[in-house]
Parts: C-alpha cells; structure tokens; sequence
C-alpha cells in the first residue's frame, strides 16, 4: 500500500516537475541550481509560517532572550544563573518541539522534491558515441529465464558487448552505445515478455533516470521517473550506469550539499522580510 502511495505522488510528482523543472535544460548548471535552492528555501519558510504556530514560538523565544538577559545581568548569583540556564534548555527543547509539526508537513513534499531534482543533477546523460553498461536484475524464481533475455535493437543504440549472464547474481548486464541523441527506450525480451528502460542520450542538462526501480516505497522514492517493476515481475530492476557530472554546484552528489546550503541562506535572509519566527 505505500509502495502505491509512492508511485501515486511520483506520477504527480513528475508531472509538475516536467512544467516547473524544464528551464534547466536551457539554463547553465550553476544558475538553474541556484535558482533552485533559493525559490525552494523561500517556500519551506512560507510553508513552516503557516504550519507552526508562531505565536508559541515567539513567546519561548522571547522567554530565552528574557533568561539570556538575566545571566548578563546576575553573573554572581549562583541560583539566578543556574535556574535561567535551566530555563533556557527548556526553551530550545520547546523550540524544537514546535517545529516537529511544520517539517512533517514539508517531509513528503521535501522528498519528492529531491527526487526530481536527482534526475537532472546526480548524473549527466550519455554523449553521442559514448558506452554504458546496462544491468537487468531477474527475480530468484526467474532463474530459468536467465537463458532467454535479449536486449531488442533498436534506433540510437548499438549492443557492442553482451548479454552476460551472471546465474548466481541473477543478473544480465549489456554494453551499449549511443549513436543518436533524444530520450530512447531499451527493450528487453525474456521469454514471452517486453520490458523497457529509459536511456538518456545528448549534451548538456535532460532527466536521467538512473534505474527502473523494483516494487519497494524507498527505491520508488529514489527513482521516481519510471514506474517500479511488479511485485510478481521476473525482472526486478533495471540499470544504467551512467557518468558522473562533475561539478561543485550541480555535479554528482554535490548538488545536494550545494542545494541545502543556499536554500538554509536564502530562507534565513528572508525570514524578517516575511515575519517568520524559527
């Protein structure tokens, strides 16, 4: 049930991303990944106005500045000291329980969020010429179908090594080359079935799906762009290694560092604009 739950929000999900995300493709790296963090930190700080309470928190904030005050004021009183320093760990223990509310309402969104943003950042797409190898990952009651996948040509795409059958991992795994840009599909036959992989070919910033995920919420999560495999599937998953996109700011993994830094900045600079007590 929230394996579908997932695949329900992803279909969402994509959809609104293929409308707010496509400036990127046209956009250099640096700036849409900066465009990015700053409008998302704008929002978390919208959502986190209108899901916590604020007036709770600004009356603890103003008790932790009240006690903050009675420390610079009775440094020799001993008793004084220690009851304001008590009071100011229930003070952030309060804080932090305040804002437990606003981020599990900005948790799924969060989550889908980045999933989408993955797809244009984590990895680049193959260039025309370049190889990648793709894995098919067969269910262990499947095992007896191993001999018979076929990887089906198709346009855009030459096999130059392949398949390998590896029985123990369950696997086959391919070698192919791109030869024309756009977005294609590899088409699998084992047995009497066809099953298909996106593969991303061409210069510059496109959504690259990393895998076709296995029926799992998580791998769902992390791969949202196609749909995951059946439970019941003889394949599970599908594979494609592709090359990592080296950059500080919207380069393999480093987006992610980049992304929640500008965005924790730009909602922090925002926040007296827009009144938010944190």
């Amino acid at each position: 049930m929230v394996t579908q739950l997932v695949v329900w929000l992803n279909t969402v999900a994509n959809w609104c991303a293929a409308i707010a995300l496509a400036p990127i493709a046209v956009m250099p790296g640096w700036l849409s990944a900066t465009l990015v963090a700053v409008v998302t930190g704008l929002v978390m700080l919208v959502f986190y106005k209108y899901t916590s309470n604020q007036s709770a928190i600004r009356r603890v904030r103003n008790g932790i500045k009240a006690n903050l005050l009675a420390l610079s004021l009775f440094k020799e009183n001993v008793f004084v000291g220690l009851r304001s320093q008590g009071r100011l760990l229930l003070g952030a223990g309060g804080l932090l329980l305040l804002s437990i509310p606003p981020m599990l309402v900005m948790l799924v969104p969060m989550c889908l969020l980045l999933g989408q943003l993955a797809l244009w950042y984590q990895a680049r797409p193959l260039r025309v010429g370049e190889e990648a190898v793709v894995t098919v990952q067969l269910a262990d009651s499947a095992d007896e179908k191993i001999d018979d996948a076929h990887l089906i040509e198709a346009p855009g795409i030459t096999t130059t090594v392949g398949p390998v059958r590896v029985p123990a991992k369950h696997m086959v795994c391919w070698n192919v080359q791109a030869t024309g840009a756009g977005c294609h599909r590899l088409s699998f036959e084992i047995g009497e079935q066809t099953f298909d992989k996106e593969l991303a070919v061409g210069d510059g910033f496109m959504p690259v799906s990393l895998e076709r995920p296995a029926w799992s919420w998580s791998a769902a999560l992390l791969h949202p762009r196609e749909q995951p495999f059946p439970a019941d599937s003889p394949v599970q998953s599908i594979e494609v290694v592709y090359p990592e996109r080296p950059s500080w700011i919207s380069g393999t993994n480093w987006w992610l560092v980049y992304w929640f830094v500008v965005s924790l900045v730009a909602a922090f600079v925002a926040r007296p604009l827009l009144k938010v007590d944190i």
